[in-house]
């Protein structure tokens, strides 16, 4: 028999049951990446800009027509979405089909794959499931093999050619493709911020968003915020095709050599693409750009726990928690050494850093906001 936790008891599951819930369970992983794939396929078909668009739900044949599609292929692909309850199906009862055809219709979760507007996710998913950044997974049991040698390439390098910033500048495309589905993270993300936490930026006159991207984040923040004077910060070639904004600044820099001077430094989803030295060199050059009286660094990151065996956690919140193992094995994968840290883990690292004093605060979102302060 196998022991189940279920909230504060101990559920004894007979073998059997167990074995044939595994039975099932595998083929989940089998075919793990059949969502991706077909999520992918919805977002470059258009589908539900198509239903965005018309207005109301739309059947098969109007779907299949406004598409340009294949009726029958796009039948299956609805029927996959349906049952994954990205899109919703309407159907009459005591009605043949032929008289009144279902209709597909949005849901929430099929609006975040609009391939335009403030909540979109489109992009992200197409930039995680593009040739580069698929191809390394396929290298990431060697990569464990040898993690002990930090001279070990990552997979996204054996698999490009390139670590993935170098990688980024060389490609053009991949490098848009790469900073808009940041953005899309990010328009999520701070969103999430100003609701829970917009206090963080009180007292602040200017911020300096180091590894800012396209300015996404910076500009959401200024808008939030108009007394704050946002300077956006990332490599040359990233700031050089940024989006105009009225107070912002685009710096093009190094964050290794330094980072431009402002009363807060803003790091969102940065620090986890780095080994802890690394990250202690970004943090220590924040420490020399702010005020050493009144300046803070504010971080936006994952915050993994160890133990999961608090019963009190909400089912929202332990799938926030998964979502934040998930980007860890991205780390292992896309980056060289980077990884999503544990509270001991910031807490090394900010002291290394020579910031002692912090505090984390959890939003409605899989990161949470650390805010770091030099004495």
């Amino acid at each position: 028999m196998a022991a189940e936790t279920h909230k504060d008891e101990l559920i004894w599951v007979p073998k059997e049951d167990e074995e044939e819930r595994a039975r099932v369970d595998i083929y989940k992983y089998i075919f793990g990446f059949v969502e991706m794939a077909v999520v992918k396929c919805a977002i470059e078909l258009g589908i539900a800009d198509a239903i965005e668009s018309h207005g109301r739900p739309m059947s098969l044949l109007e779907l299949s027509s406004a598409l340009g599609c294949a009726a029958p292929a796009l039948h299956r692909i609805m029927r996959f979405l349906v049952n994954r309850k990205l899109f919703k199906e309407i159907r009459k009862e005591n009605v043949q089909d032929s008289e009144q055809p279902s209709l597909y219709a949005q849901t929430a979760l099929s609006r975040l794959l609009l391939r335009s507007g403030e909540k979109s996710m489109a992009t992200f998913v197409l930039m995680e499931s593009s040739p580069p950044m698929l191809a390394p997974w396929h290298g990431l049991s060697a990569r464990v093999k040898t993690e002990v040698t930090s001279l070990a390439p990552s997979p996204f390098e054996v698999a490009n050619g390139k670590d993935l910033w170098s990688y980024c500048e060389a490609n053009p495309h991949h490098s848009q493709l790469f900073n808009e589905s940041m953005a899309c993270n990010a328009r999520v993300t701070v969103e999430a911020i100003l609701e829970g936490c917009s206090d963080v930026f009180d007292g602040i006159s200017s911020i300096v968003d180091v590894g800012g991207g396209n300015g996404t984040a910076l500009r959401m923040l200024v808008r939030a915020c108009p007394w704050i004077r946002g300077i956006n910060f990332d490599l040359p070639h990233v700031v050089s095709v940024a989006l105009k904004s009225e107070g912002v600044e685009h710096v093009g820099g190094d964050m290794f050599k330094f980072v431009p001077k402002a009363d807060a430094a803003f790091l969102m989803s940065v620090l986890h693409d780095w080994e802890d030295d690394e990250c202690i060199q970004i943090l220590k050059k924040c420490r020399e750009a702010i005020p050493g009286d009144k300046g803070k660094v504010i971080m936006v990151e994952c915050v993994i726990e160890e133990n999961n065996n608090n019963v009190e956690e909400k089912h929202e919140e332990l799938e926030l928690k998964d979502v934040g193992l998930f980007l860890d094995m991205v780390m292992i994968a896309h980056t060289n050494k980077g990884k999503e840290r544990t509270l001991e883990e910031w807490a090394y690292v900010l002291a290394q850093a020579g910031f002692n004093r912090y505090n984390i605060r959890a939003i409605n979102a899989i990161y949470s906001i650390i805010e770091a302060f030099p004495n």
